[in-house]
């Protein structure tokens, strides 16, 4: 999905122009992909422009930095407080919002230890991830060749630029079989999650989303599903799913801040359900929705306002 661009890009502290938001070409992170990022969503509310679920983000930013001994030169405080200037420098009502930790220009080889650290925050408007059409009425799923990493390769709760590697492979695979998203499974067999969304499935009126152990970055958006669903008095469990229990699931959605909250429409072929979105299923994305602008007083501290 093409960008669109807007002004002004945050980085090491310095607002600079969208266009002048360049790195040098020997930059240590872009030879051996160590950095961390984040990926994080802006709506319009009653009171303006507010980030969801800004801080948590954030923290999880700084937890995958010291996972891979990353010393982020800045504290959460003035990543929160330059994430908000960003979004309110450009003007942005509604946006995507990328904050990046790289290793910089100056170091070679595989010992990053001596990499100074740059952080840079950019924020964009961009629509629905998966399309109008599929958060309507499901996407069409594929199991991918590609299995999730083993979190003894490479740390899965940390949230690793070059880790997403794996996820174009599933993708780009899934793509070109005439797909719009792939699920990876562990390398022991379960369920993990998607290329860049957590996956949940819904069976005799119990919903249920695979734990960290089946390589699962834990999500946001996904710990604001599993409220959700508890508010609305459902039956909420984090177990091991085998892929065909995704097969004769009543329904299943995926969740992420990109994609938001999005039905499953078939994997590999099957229908899920009845092919559309079910009961559970679009009550659990009305109330997201609603949440993510501030319209739900038990979550109104989900949104941390912009102005």
């Amino acid at each position: 999905m093409p960008l669109t661009k807007s002004e002004k890009v945050w980085m090491d502290g310095e607002l600079v122009d969208w266009d002048n938001a360049t790195v040098h070409v020997l930059t240590h992170s872009l030879h051996y992909g160590l950095g961390v990022f984040e990926g994080i969503r802006a709506y319009p509310t009653e009171d303006g422009p507010a980030v969801f679920r800004l801080t948590d983000h954030i923290v999880r930013l700084f937890d995958s930095a010291k996972i891979f001994m990353i010393d982020i030169p800045f504290t959460v405080g003035e990543i929160i407080e330059a994430v908000k200037e960003t979004v309110r420098v450009n003007g942005l009502q509604e946006c995507y919002i990328r904050p990046i930790a790289y290793l910089g220009y100056g170091e070679m080889g595989l010992n990053p230890l001596p990499c100074s650290v740059s952080v840079a925050i950019a924020a964009w408007p961009w629509g629905t991830y998966l399309g109008a059409e599929g958060k309507q009425h499901g996407v069409r799923m594929k199991i991918s060749s590609w299995q999730r990493h083993d979190p003894n390769a490479v740390p899965t709760a940390a949230k690793g630029t070059g880790m997403y590697i794996n996820s174009c492979l599933a993708k780009v695979e899934a793509l070109k079989a005439g797909y719009d998203e792939a699920i990876l499974l562990s390398p022991q067999g379960f369920v993990s999650e998607c290329t860049g969304e957590n996956i949940f499935l819904i069976k005799h009126g119990v919903l249920v989303t695979p734990p960290v152990q089946a390589g699962v970055l834990q999500g946001i958006t996904q710990s604001s599903v599993m409220a959700i669903a508890h508010d609305l008095g459902y039956d909420v469990r984090v177990d091991n799913i085998l892929r065909s229990d995704l097969y004769t699931a009543d329904e299943a959605f995926l969740s992420g801040t990109a994609a938001e909250v999005v039905p499953i429409r078939s994997v590999d072929d099957r229908p899920v359900g009845t092919g559309e979105p079910g009961p559970m299923t679009r009550r659990i994305q009305e109330v997201f929705e609603d949440a993510v602008r501030g319209k739900v007083d038990r979550h109104k501290d989900w949104v941390e306002h912009v102005r």
